[in-house]
């Protein structure tokens, strides 16, 4: 969801999505822009910025994940005892 509401950069996905590893979050990324939901834009400055952004074929999905973080909000607390007893 992050993405769908505007581009970002490495270290504020990160900053967003906590508790993910940077090894972890690059191997997502990774597998998002294989499949077509995001695109990696990199631009020639010094150092070099690269930026990430969804893709059109991505933002067909926001409607869905915006409902599927409203859920989660709603019930986070369920969510977080059922990963507990999961452990």
């Amino acid at each position: 969801l992050s993405l769908v509401q505007s581009s970002k950069r490495f270290n504020e996905i990160q900053q967003e999505v906590k508790g993910i590893s940077a090894k972890v979050l690059a191997k997502e990324l990774k597998d998002l822009e294989l499949n077509d939901f995001i695109e990696r834009k990199v631009f020639p400055t010094t150092p070099v910025t690269i930026i990430y952004e969804a893709t059109e074929y991505s933002r067909t999905l926001k409607k869905v994940l915006s409902e599927l973080s409203a859920w989660g909000e709603q019930h986070r607390e369920k969510v977080k005892q059922s990963m507990r007893q999961q452990s």
